[in-house]
């Protein structure tokens, strides 16, 4: 505890005469943090949501802000960085740069923090000029700021990339003093955060003399966010200074109970939604979460057709319009509205106070992104946040309690540390030389720096730079490729001034899926008439495609009837009420975390934690033990029966839909060699199911289950593989290889995948070597096929293999069976089709009748 004294001597009097305005007391983290950037330490700061740590962060920079800076002289001749030197030659003295910069993985977070940080720069007379850079800010404000910087810039790591590849760099941000990472447990793990992590070592090389500040909520690990935060030298680990704040309240979670049964398959909870509108009606403000855009439009509509009193509900996620996301935005501050459906875009740091509800539909798929999620209620210390978790199948009530359960524990889902991607890092390289000219040695010390890079092998980064140079050895004969040129003095350069205006239109990480913007009008006249209707949003293009002309689907809140796609648009008119489809976005689908998964498969073998579960879940699980067997938590149950001509194999390994869609594509391919004449498979989070002609229960498990299937098997399988391939265009798009955009027109999605599938063809042919396909590899490991979770799933079961052959469906894979030849594209009318197949199947299980 820092005393009294310490504080005074820390907190200027106009400061501590704001927080006594406020009724409040410094917390102790905040002062550290002051202290901190006295001793020009990194620091990462720890601490439950609501509990002041955006404060925290911002505190030194305005106490350092109230006292006047003088202009920086920029002195090449004092500059041993070969790379910035000739940049800073150019430049005298200037008016200042600068002073902090914050970033923040959502351009409304940024925002909303640049509004409530206004209120004590205002309230203390502080001469802070404070700013904010997005993709919304105007071309012209943009431009001003590279030549007259705010004191502090508040962004996104895009615009940050996009910043540290113009001319104007050097001086903006020169006299940089502080960066501050907001919700940095987000960032870091994903690409988004490799890129971060060069353009911070790019800061570095700037500005050296800057601190950083990373802002977490509470962590498994934090040294491994440390680590991220600090400079890395060779040879050596180094850590920011770590900063926990106080725990918090433990929250008030509980799970929703209903009257109505706890389906046994399904994703949308059509059972809950009575009590869901109850829950809302009783608070003050809900926030309902959902894991993918496709649950928040069938949810919005499911309690909008319920709403009898017209609470004020709306709709929030990342397909919208932004007119209308802020529409929602700027009634949630207002306090206008009673509940919001939305999914992961309010993950994050917005503070609405009004919140006091969180209603989370569907399993969280892990530990921390619950315990974020419930942060957005109560959002003050000391105050409990409330949420209630809504099941929406007997599989997903095993997973909730086991959430609940760690996180009235104050347990977390493990992270670990991640290799830098390779095609992130030839993106940073080209970026680079948008900038200025560059020395490779200077820039891979400089990379080595940034922690996921701090093992990069040279061999590797110059595999990488001759890729970005001339496209690799497969593809060096075509000039468009070639995008570096070595000048006499040895640097790399930018081979043209278009090379570095098709950059700056393709700089980032986040590949979306092709969409199509939404247009509704009244009068359809044609696919070649002229609209200008309103715009809904986006919706994925693929799924667009599919629709002929009358059918409608859900989207916006509101049922449409598709008429025709016009350029890049789709063209829609009101729908009558009906059964419409739902587009199924690829995005926003969360896998079922390590951490959580094991703790499923413990209170599966433990009964005695079976105490605070539905009477019918528990009646479910007691009946799978007399009828078969519940597995250890090392265990894996593979159960095989018959039913009518097929014989199916089902196994439990709870390890998510990824990783158990890799196993089912290797499982088949044995099978097939086995001559067990394998007809499919489907995977969920929890099990994995295949089917076939021939009796499965002779196959040897031992042997199908071995993880050898990890060597040539994969191999064959990878070769074949369209998630490979799709896994190799997002690292294309990424490393600039396949660009999205052009200065004269967009590429559709068709025409991107037809010119990733060829150049994949062409590198696995002439180049299997080449950098990009290993990095596609490595994305699929962890990525789009789990492989790394797939070789530690089949290193787990290993002698702990469980086999029943029964002679018929047991209770446990009623879900499984039920999965099998659901519509994949379609809405709730899959699952109404469940109930009516699902009554045979569960008597069968269940022995009733």
């Amino acid at each position: 505890m820092i005393a009294d004294a310490a504080r005074d001597t820390l907190l200027p009097p106009v400061f501590a005469a704001w927080f006594a305005s406020r009724g409040w007391s410094p917390r102790p983290f905040q002062l550290a943090l002051i202290e901190a950037a006295r001793a020009r330490e990194h620091v990462l700061l720890t601490a439950p949501t609501g509990g002041g740590k955006t404060l925290a962060g911002f505190l030194p920079s305005l106490i350092e802000l109230a006292v006047p800076r003088p202009p920086t002289l920029l002195n090449a001749a004092t500059d041993a960085n070969p790379i910035i030197a000739r940049l800073k030659a150019k430049a005298a003295v200037r008016p200042r740069g600068v002073h902090t910069l914050y970033l923040s993985p959502l351009k409304a977070l940024a925002v909303d923090i640049a509004r409530n940080l206004e209120a004590p720069v205002k309230e203390m007379g502080l001469k802070v000029r404070l700013e904010t850079r997005t993709g919304d800010t105007s071309a012209h404000k943009r431009q001003r700021q590279k030549v007259a910087p705010p004191d502090i810039l508040l962004t996104t790591p895009e615009q940050l990339a996009l910043l540290l590849a113009a001319r104007e760099a050097p001086s903006m941000f020169a006299d940089l003093r502080c960066v501050v990472l907001d919700e940095l447990h987000a960032l870091a793990p994903s690409k988004r955060g490799d890129l971060l992590a060069l353009d911070l070592a790019r800061l570095a090389t700037l500005a050296p003399v800057h601190r950083r500040v990373g802002l977490s909520a509470t962590v498994d690990d934090p040294d491994i966010l440390a680590r991220y935060l600090a400079p890395q030298r060779s040879g050596e680990v180094r850590l920011a200074r770590v900063v926990r704040g106080a725990a918090g309240a433990k929250p008030n979670v509980s799970i929703m109970d209903t009257e109505a049964d706890v389906p046994w398959a399904g994703h949308m909870a059509r059972h809950a939604m009575h009590d869901i509108l109850a829950a809302i009606k009783g608070a003050q403000t809900a926030l309902v979460f959902v894991n993918t855009r496709m649950q928040a439009e069938f949810v919005f509509q499911a309690l909008w057709n319920i709403n009898a009193e017209n609470l004020p509900i709306a709709l929030h996620h990342g397909s919208l319009a932004p007119e209308q996301r802020r529409k929602v935005e700027g009634a949630m501050a207002k306090g206008a509205l009673r509940g919001v459906v939305c999914t992961s875009t309010l993950d994050l740091g917005i503070d609405w106070g009004a919140v006091d509800l969180v209603i989370n539909v569907g399993a969280p798929k892990g530990a921390s992104r619950i315990a974020q999620r419930i942060g957005r209620s109560n959002h003050r210390m000391n105050e409990p946040s409330r949420a209630l978790l809504v099941p929406a199948n007997r599989f997903e009530v095993l997973e909730c309690e086991a959430a609940r359960d760690a996180l009235l524990h104050g347990e977390l889902d493990g992270e670990k540390p991640r290799a830098g991607a390779l095609d992130v890092l030839a993106q940073h390289v080209l970026g680079s030389a948008v900038a200025a000219p560059f020395d490779a040695d200077a820039l891979y010390a400089e990379v080595r720096t940034a922690a996921p890079y701090a093992d990069l092998p040279r061999a590797d980064f110059d595999r990488v730079l001759d890729y970005v140079a001339t496209g690799g050895y497969a593809l060096r004969a075509y000039e468009r490729y070639a995008k570096l040129k070595q000048t006499v003095e040895g640097l790399w350069r930018v081979a043209s001034p278009q090379v570095a205006q098709r950059y700056r239109l393709n700089c980032g990480t986040i590949v979306e899926v092709p969409m199509l913007k939404v247009r509704v009008v009244r009068n359809y006249r044609g696919p070649r008439a002229t609209y200008a209707g309103r715009v809904l949003g986006q919706v994925e293009e693929w799924f667009l495609q599919q629709l002929l002309p009358g059918d409608t689907f859900l989207f916006a809140g509101q049922i449409l009837r598709f008429q025709s796609i016009v350029e890049s648009e789709a063209v829609v008119t009101p729908g009558p009420p009906g059964d419409p489809k739902i587009p199924s976005f690829e995005g926003g689908k969360f896998p079922l975390s390590t951490f959580l998964a094991q703790r499923v498969r413990e209170m599966l073998a433990d009964p005695e934690r079976w105490q605070f579960l539905p009477d019918q879940v528990k009646e479910w699980l007691a009946i799978q033990r007399l009828r078969s067997v519940l597995p250890k938590a090392d265990e894996l149950l593979i159960e095989t029966f018959p039913r009518g001509p097929r014989h199916f194999l089902v196994c439990y390994p709870f390890d998510g839909r990824l990783c158990h869609q890799s196993l089912g594509m290797l499982l088949t391919r044995r099978l097939e060699r086995m001559g067990m004449k394998p007809l499919g498979f489907v995977a969920s989070e929890y099990s994995l199911a295949i089917w076939g002609l021939s009796k499965l229960a002779d196959v040897d498990m031992n042997r199908l289950f071995d993880e050898d299937m990890m060597g040539d098997d994969l191999d064959a399988w990878l070769v074949e593989s369209a998630l490979l391939k799709r896994s190799f265009k997002t690292c294309a798009v990424i490393a600039g290889l396949i660009e999205r955009r052009n200065p004269r027109e967009e590429r559709t999605g068709r025409q991107v995948n037809f010119s990733s599938d060829l150049i994949y063809d062409v590198l696995r042919s002439h180049e299997p070597d080449h950098i990009l396909l290993r990095a596609a590899y490595d994305d699929a490991a962890t990525g789009a096929l789990d492989i790394a979770r797939l070789g530690a799933l089949l290193k787990r079961i290993k002698g702990h293999l469980v086999v029943k052959k029964l002679d018929r469906v047991s209770p446990l894979a009623v879900p499984a069976l039920l999965d099998i030849g659901k519509v994949p594209v379609g809405s709730d009318a899959s699952e109404a089709l469940l109930a009516e197949a699902s009554d045979e199947l569960i008597a069968e299980a269940m022995g009733h009748g």
